[in-house]
């Protein structure tokens, strides 16, 4: 008997053994992993005698190309390109298209650049005296809420005996980073005047810098904020903004040469939620991050300092959260850490019709899902729960 069935293998090394399994000899293996490996890549608004030429590439090579019907007899000016071909297919074409005209060269590496950012696997962040490595181990990054008004943990941390005992909590749990907020960015919220903010966050960055060694990440969008709070101790910018709200922000964490978190939002946390839409949900939100990336780069920052954050429920719906977790390999194509922050959120009370203290499973559930798609580091009130979900994840996916 056959016994036929269809494999299901996330990555290369477990193509190798398979083949290898089967006695295929070494330089057959090589060819082979190529041929393995299919990708859909989507190319917005080119040309449409790109568009022609590009379909008629990967035709020759053995693959394909969706394009609108019209361009064909360019009737359209430009057109969304949907490639449809294996690695091997991509390593033929590329170099054809670096020697045509209508911009293809750029097309080409920015294909070439694409693939090598999907299929990038090792990260390793140095935050402080500390470096994390993000292929071997999925960093938790436990939340510290210093706010009266945050939607969950609100108004338990104020007193910095309290937050000292949180964080000692979270040490314990696993936490791998604290991240520490002075202003709530729940939907809906007004700005916190600065004052107020650094008044909540610097002194307890100090006290936790001196009793606890433990990357500190400070959660604010506010240059001087971030300037304070490293010099009171922080290793890294949590920034929801994407570098949008602050100018100068950009500015500090180059000087300071420290690692920040680029978050895609939709308006303001006061109308982020005022009845968000997209056209193409992920397809935004990766334009977003990858133009924020070009600021920070512009100005200084390390590319291996730069973590990237969909931003869940920051202008979005309950769809776009499911759709966003869903998708969320995409965003390997920019070729940097990503995190997730899902923890208690709204969109999980909205399906399972639960408060945010009865959230917990949900949470769970979609940080391993998120994890098991891409995910290199989940923020969480939940450190010890979270720790254990994402790490029995891990080790499924090591297999």
């Amino acid at each position: 008997m056959m016994n036929p069935r269809v494999l299901i293998i996330r990555d290369k090394e477990r193509i190798r053994e398979e083949l290898k399994r089967i006695g295929v000899s070494k330089e057959g293996r090589q060819i082979l992993l190529s041929k393995s490996s299919f990708y859909l890549i989507n190319l917005e608004g080119i040309s449409s005698q790109a568009a022609n030429l590009l379909k008629q590439e990967m035709l020759a090579a053995g693959g394909d190309v969706a394009i609108e019907k019209e361009v064909v007899s360019f009737r359209s000016k430009r057109s969304d390109a949907l490639l449809m071909g294996t690695e091997a297919q991509y390593e033929k074409i590329i170099p054809r298209l670096r020697r045509q005209p209508f911009g293809l060269a750029t097309i080409a590496s920015q294909i070439k650049q694409t693939l090598d950012n999907f299929k990038r696997e090792n990260f390793v962040i140095s935050l402080g005296n500390k470096r994390l490595n993000l292929s071997e181990r999925i960093a938790v990054m436990g939340i510290l809420n210093v706010t009266p008004d945050s939607f969950y943990d609100g108004g338990r941390y104020l007193r910095q005996d309290e937050a000292l005992r949180r964080v000692e909590e979270m040490v314990e749990e696993g936490a791998d980073i604290i991240d520490i907020g002075g202003e709530s960015t729940r939907p809906g919220a007004e700005r916190v005047d600065p004052d107020e903010e650094r008044r909540r966050v610097i002194p307890i960055i100090d006290k936790i810098r001196r009793h606890f060694d433990i990357p500190i990440s400070i959660d604010t969008y506010k240059a001087q904020i971030a300037r304070e709070a490293i010099e009171a101790g922080a290793d890294m910018v949590n920034d929801i903004s994407g570098l949008r709200f602050d100018l100068e922000l950009k500015k500090v964490i180059a000087s300071f040469d420290v690692p920040v978190v680029i978050m895609h939002i939709k308006g303001t946390p006061k109308d982020m939620q005022d009845n968000p839409q997209y056209k193409c949900l992920m397809g935004e939100i990766i334009s977003y991050i990858r133009e924020s990336i070009k600021i920070a780069e512009e100005a200084g920052v390390d590319p291996d300092k730069i973590i990237i954050d969909p931003g869940i429920g920051f202008g979005k719906t309950t769809t776009h959260n499911l759709e966003i977790i869903s998708r969320l390999g995409e965003l390997k194509s920019l070729g940097k850490p990503i995190l997730i922050g899902v923890s208690r959120k709204s969109f999980i009370g909205n399906i399972l019709k639960l408060p945010s203290s009865e959230r917990l499973e949900g949470s769970l559930a979609m940080a391993s899902l998120s994890v098991f798609q891409g995910a290199h580091m989940v923020r969480t009130h939940d450190v010890k729960q979270t720790r254990r979900a994402v790490d029995m994840v891990k080790a499924v996916m090591q297999q």
